[in-house]
């Protein structure tokens, strides 16, 4: 039975030694909790790291390590303290999370760090491959694992792999300053469908596809030779149930089953039944705006003394990689900030802020979401933000205000809530005096709708909705109306092609026989391609004919020392071999200077285009536009062209990168078609890679063996992956004769 494989940097669980037993605890990270009950009620194997150095763990308790993850239905990976040292605090915290958090100026880019992170993933990614096996689904989490995808499709092309960031995708703008963009990119592209929390981190991440690789991005699809990704927002939910039934248990508890902590709120409550209590719970990180969120608050407090002595801001910064410098200064600055503003405000009976700078109990946590009247989460920039959903989901009598930073995920969901830009201290001091004086009847119409929605998109619901969308990537490998031409299928194509008595091949030259290029005139054959078309034409009975779009001179320049038979613009030229060019059809000109000039407008008004001006067809070229902008111009200027030059026998094809305004009467299909007239061919090939070839797949035979270069849709009936297979395959041709 095929089973899920989860693979995260840490395990949902704690292994640690005391007194030389190991004592495994639950870890509570958001995606540890997130997932837990998903992979507990699931067929599912965790695999990630322990939490133990290797070199923390005695010889004799090795064993018992991985025992006690099996336990858990998980798997330890080992990791030393050099490669925690490079890979996690190293490249994953200070390359990855400050450039994806916009903190461009506490990005190091450390080669010793990469080479750390690219073994490390190395690591996790054979990890799976031991356990993974054929059905399987495999689910890789978060930014400490971007290479693992890639890694295991280069081992299992066939498997099934979704990868979820849970943390923000930069702009393209920003993400283009990492040295190892390529690496990065082509790593996360190893996947089959690709999450993110929100509608912007899809869309950066798409940009900077289109950008930076130059992949094909229509909609939410990401075309790559040999198959299309998906990219979509799974906006994470948390396990609603278990906060709400907290909460209720909260309440119905008794006096002697309280909490040191929920004494003490209680106490500052009754001394003042008027005050309000303000909630900010939050990991010691510069992402999280604390220190922004303190000033703020001073800012409130000096513009509305009213409320001194009515306040509290009860605020919990939970330790987080006290290692790296910027945590260490960010604490500091953190306790100089709250020591100088209780100095500032306080008095005999009062202070400004209760401050705990350390991890808490979940009942803790209840206790301050229940017992706090106002929620103040104001994040610089942060990836979802499920504090503000726990928060709402023990609020069962509907009151309490919750205040959250527009740059957090959770903002885009959770409308009802006081939504705040938190770089502005106006702004977030506005909402504080909005919450002091929200009516009760608004705090529960708000927060009614928030847990409605909350409660219907739980954990569970995103993590099902995410693998529902996984496996049907599957299916739609198989959706395409062509097939891939797979051993058995090219074995059953060379067995026609030696039994034919006589053969014919037409091959498309630009994305078939070589890769696109930014300048098209360096698209010129090499030798071993010339030598492979002079063998496979030098045979008895084959007839190699090479169709283009290329004006013919450039195409007769590049093969004229190659007895091979030409076709040029699409139909337009014809040359035989050791033959002179001829007209194929009787096709005018007349209409190009009228047509040039509309052309010209558009490569005037777009960077990094051009016109290609042949006998009788005009091109524009766009693949070095930038390409959300070459994209937006070519549908432009393919309607003004239709418009145009409607009624005057011409048409615009649309190819990779290249619109081309030529005549009606000419494609490849009535090319190709004439070239079968009269003779009786009983095996027919041709190969091509866009919507130009398409002619000449439907106007051919239908016994015809048609294929198309890369994964589209197509009336070709096979497919292949990229212009390498395209060699491999005429290869093939070559050596069964």
């Amino acid at each position: 039975m095929s089973k899920t494989i989860i693979i995260s940097n840490r395990l949902p669980l704690q292994i640690s030694i005391e007194d030389g037993k190991l004592e495994v605890t639950p870890s509570v990270g958001g995606l540890a909790t997130g997932l837990k009950s998903f992979h507990k009620d699931g067929d599912s194997v965790w695999i990630g790291w322990p939490g133990l150095t290797e070199e923390e763990i005695p010889e004799n308790l090795k064993e018992d390590v991985q025992k006690k993850a099996r336990e858990e239905n998980c798997v330890a990976v080992h990791l030393t303290s050099d490669e925690i040292d490079g890979f996690y605090y190293g490249f994953s915290n200070r390359t990855i999370w400050p450039l994806f958090h916009y903190f461009m100026e506490y990005t190091e880019s450390d080669d010793e760090y990469w080479k750390s992170y690219q073994q490390v993933n190395q690591k996790y990614a054979d990890e799976i491959l031991k356990h993974y096996e054929e059905g399987d689904v495999i689910w890789v989490h978060d930014y400490q694992l971007l290479l693992v995808p890639n890694m295991i499709r280069e081992q299992r092309p066939e498997a099934v792999i979704g990868f979820f960031n849970h943390i923000p995708f930069p702009s393209y703008e920003v993400f283009r300053t990492l040295p190892w963009r390529d690496e990065v990119l082509k790593g996360v592209l190893g996947a089959d469908l690709i999450g993110f929390h929100t509608y912007d981190y899809e869309r950066h991440f798409l940009s900077s596809v289109s950008r930076i690789l130059r992949h094909q991005v229509d909609f939410n699809e990401i075309t790559l030779p040999d198959r299309i990704v998906k990219v979509d927002s799974f906006p994470m939910g948390i396990d609603y149930k278990k906060f709400e039934q907290a909460a209720l248990d909260h309440f119905e508890s008794t006096a002697a089953d309280q909490s040191e902590l929920q004494k003490r709120l209680d106490h500052h409550l009754e001394a003042t039944p008027d005050a309000k209590m303000i909630l900010s719970i939050d990991r010691l990180d510069y992402t999280k705006g604390i220190a922004h969120r303190i000033r703020a608050y001073e800012y409130f407090l000096d513009k509305n003394p009213q409320h001194i002595e009515k306040v509290r801001l009860v605020m919990l910064a939970v330790p987080s990689r006290s290692n790296v410098p910027q945590y260490r200064r960010l604490k500091r600055e953190i306790d100089e900030l709250v020591g100088r503003i209780n100095g500032k405000f306080s008095t005999v009976s009062w202070t400004p802020i209760w401050y705990f700078y350390r991890s808490m109990p979940f009942n803790n946590l209840i206790d301050l979401y229940t017992t706090c009247d106002i929620a103040l989460l104001t994040p610089i920039r942060d990836g979802m933000n499920l504090v503000a959903k726990e928060y709402i989901a023990t609020r069962t009598n509907h009151t309490g205000v919750l205040i959250l930073s527009e740059m957090a995920g959770a903002a885009h969901e959770m409308n009802e809530a006081l939504i705040i830009n938190p770089n502005n201290f106006e702004q977030v001091s506005e909402a504080l005096k909005t919450a002091f004086e929200m009516p009760k009847e608004e705090q529960i119409e708000r927060n009614k709708m928030l847990q409605k929605r909350l409660r219907r998109y739980s954990v569970d619901k995103w993590a099902n909705d995410f693998m529902k969308s996984l496996r049907a990537t599957r299916e739609n490998r198989d959706s395409f109306k062509s097939i891939r031409i797979t051993p058995d299928i090219s074995e059953e194509i060379m067995n026609q092609f030696k039994k034919a008595q006589r053969r014919i091949l037409f091959i498309d030259y630009d994305g078939t026989l070589v890769n696109f290029v930014d300048k098209p005139e360096n698209a010129r054959p090499d030798e071993e391609l010339k030598e492979l078309i002079r063998a496979l034409n030098a045979q008895e009975n084959t007839d190699v004919i090479l169709i283009s779009g290329r004006d013919k001179n450039t195409l007769g320049s590049w093969w004229k020392d190659v007895p091979v038979e030409l076709i040029s613009e699409h139909g337009v030229w014809m040359r035989q071999i050791d033959g002179e060019w001829e007209l194929s059809e009787n096709v005018k000109s007349e209409w190009m200077d009228a047509v040039r000039p509309v052309i010209e407008n558009f490569v005037d008004r777009t960077p990094g285009t051009f016109i290609e001006e042949k006998n009788y067809s005009l091109a524009w070229h766009y693949r070095k536009a930038d390409p959300e902008l070459g994209e937006i111009r070519a549908n432009e200027l393919s309607t003004v062209l239709k418009e145009l030059i409607s009624n005057r026998g011409l048409s615009v094809l649309e190819g990779n990168k290249v619109l081309e305004i030529k005549s009606s009467d000419v494609n490849k299909g009535k090319a190709s078609s004439k070239k079968l007239i009269g003779k009786n061919y009983d095996f027919i090939f041709a190969i091509g890679d866009d919507w130009t070839d398409e002619y000449m797949f439907q106007e051919l035979p239908e016994t015809s063996y048609t294929v198309k270069v890369g994964i589209k849709k197509t009336s070709a009936r096979y497919y292949v992956e990229g212009t390498p297979k395209v060699r491999k395959l005429l290869e093939a041709f070559k050596e069964n004769l």
